[in-house]
C-alpha cells in the first residue's frame, strides 16, 4: 500500500478534459476500489482566480481516493499558488501537464506539450510545485514534439527535469505530439506508438518510476505491460467508453484482490443516490444529462445498448431527476445484463510488448554539462 493507505498506481485512468469530472470518477470508484483516478486538467490560473469558489473545481468525495490533481500552466507564481490552494483538499499526488497537444493549451500561454521543449522551466515548475505540497509530484508528457522526437531528446528531458527537481514519477504517452494544426483526436492516432522508447527509459533511469500510456485498451494489455516491467499503466478512453469491461477487472486481475461481485444494477442504484444529491447544486447545473453522461458506455456491446442510448437521448430533454431518467431508460437493458456477475476477463492473443526488448533504442548517456548550464 502507498503510505500504508493505497495500493501503488499499477492502473490509473488518464486525465481527460470534459470527461474525468466528478461524475465519472464517482462511477469509476463504484466499479473499482483501487484504480487511481485523475481529475481533468485544471489550469493554475483557474484555481487562483476562483479562490473563493474552489469547491466547484477541487472538491471530491472521500471515496474517490486515491486521486491525482493534474494542473497546467506556465506561470511559476500561479503554479505555486494553485498548489498551495489545493492542499486543503488532500489530493494523493499533484501531476503537471506536459503532454496536452490541444491548441487551446499548447497554443495559449505556452503550456501543455510545448513545455517539453523547455525542460529547464519544467524542472523549475516541479520544484515550485513540490515546495508547496506534501503530496508526491509527477509529470505527464509525450515522447517528443514535432521534429524533436529522438530517444536522446526524450532522455534529455527526463534527465534534466529529474535532476533539477524532486520529480521521480513520469507518465509517458508513447506517441509524440504534432503541433502543426492537427486535432487532439488525430494526435491520439496519427503519430505512431513507440513503446520501445518507454522501455528504454526503464532501462536508462532505474531510479525513477514510469507509467506507460497510449493505445492500451484491455486488462490483458495492462498486465502484459506490467509483466515487461512498467511501474504502472494508464488507460484513457477505453476506461471511459467501456468502463465495465475495463474497470470491473482492475481490482481482481491487476491488484489481486477478490472481486466485489457487484452488478451493474447495483452500481446504478448507488449512482442514482449520488446523482439525486448533486443535481442543481450550482444553480441549473449539473443537469440530468451532465450526471448521466458517464453512464452511456456502461452497456457497451451488450444487448439493448443502442435502444438504451436512444432512450437516454430522449429522456435528457425532459427528465429532472435520476429516478425518472432510469425509469424511462433501463427497461431497454435485459435483466440478464443488469444482474450478471462479472465474467472472466476477455483474453486477447496479441501482446504489443512481447518482443519489446529486442527493439530498444541504444542506451542513453546523460550530458551533465547540459543540465548544469542549460
Amino acid at each position: 500500500m502507498v503510505a500504508g493507505r493505497y495500493f501503488p498506481p499499477l492502473f490509473s485512468v488518464a486525465p481527460m478534459m470534459e470527461w474525468t469530472d466528478h461524475h465519472y470518477r464517482t462511477l469509476a470508484r463504484l466499479i473499482s476500489k483501487h484504480a487511481w483516478l485523475y481529475t481533468e486538467m485544471l489550469a493554475a490560473e483557474t484555481i487562483v482566480y476562483q479562490e473563493h469558489d474552489l469547491d466547484r473545481f477541487l472538491a471530491f468525495s472521500p471515496e474517490q481516493h486515491p486521486i491525482v490533481l493534474q494542473i497546467g500552466g506556465s506561470n511559476l507564481e500561479n503554479l505555486a499558488k494553485a498548489t498551495e490552494l489545493a492542499n486543503a483538499y488532500s489530493y494523493d499526488e499533484i501531476n503537471f501537464n506536459c503532454g496536452c497537444p490541444s491548441p487551446r493549451v499548447a497554443g495559449h500561454g505556452c503550456f501543455g506539450v510545448r513545455l517539453m521543449l523547455d525542460p529547464k522551466f519544467v524542472g523549475e515548475a516541479m520544484s515550485v510545485i513540490a515546495a508547496k505540497t506534501n503530496a508526491p509530484v509527477s509529470v505527464k508528457c509525450r515522447i517528443g514534439v514535432d521534429d524533436h522526437d529522438s530517444y536522446n531528446e526524450l532522455c534529455d528531458f527526463i534527465y534534466k527535469v529529474s535532476s533539477l527537481s524532486p520529480t521521480r514519477h513520469f507518465i509517458i504517452h508513447s506517441r509524440k505530439a504534432l503541433l502543426n494544426g492537427i486535432s487532439p483526436a488525430d494526435n491520439r492516432r496519427v503519430p505512431p506508438l513507440k513503446y520501445e522508447y518507454f522501455y528504454g527509459l526503464l532501462r536508462d533511469f532505474p531510479d525513477l518510476k514510469f507509467t506507460i500510456n497510449g493505445g492500451i485498451n484491455s486488462i490483458d494489455e495492462v498486465n502484459a505491460a506490467l509483466l515487461e516491467g512498467a511501474h504502472g499503466v494508464m488507460v484513457g478512453r477505453a476506461a471511459y467508453n467501456n468502463p465495465w469491461q475495463t474497470l470491473a477487472y482492475v481490482d481482481s486481475a491487476v491488484y489481486g484482490v477478490p472481486s466485489s461481485g457487484v452488478t451493474r444494477r447495483q452500481v446504478l442504484k448507488e449512482y442514482e443516490v449520488y446523482g439525486e444529491a448533486v443535481l442543481g447544486i450550482y444553480g441549473k447545473k449539473p443537469t440530468v444529462r451532465d450526471v448521466a453522461k458517464p453512464l452511456l458506455g456502461l452497456f457497451h456491446s451488450e444487448p439493448g445498448n443502442g435502444l438504451w442510448k436512444r432512450r437516454a437521448d430522449a429522456a435528457f430533454m425532459h427528465c429532472t431527476t435520476m429516478k425518472s431518467f432510469f425509469e424511462e431508460t433501463l427497461d431497454a437493458i435485459p435483466d440478464s445484463v443488469l444482474d450478471a456477475p462479472l465474467a472472466e476477463a476477455p483474453s486477447r492473443s496479441e501482446n504489443p510488448f512481447a518482443n519489446i526488448r529486442d527493439v530498444l533504442p541504444p542506451p542513453y548517456k546523460e550530458r551533465e554539462q547540459e543540465v548544469l548550464y542549460a
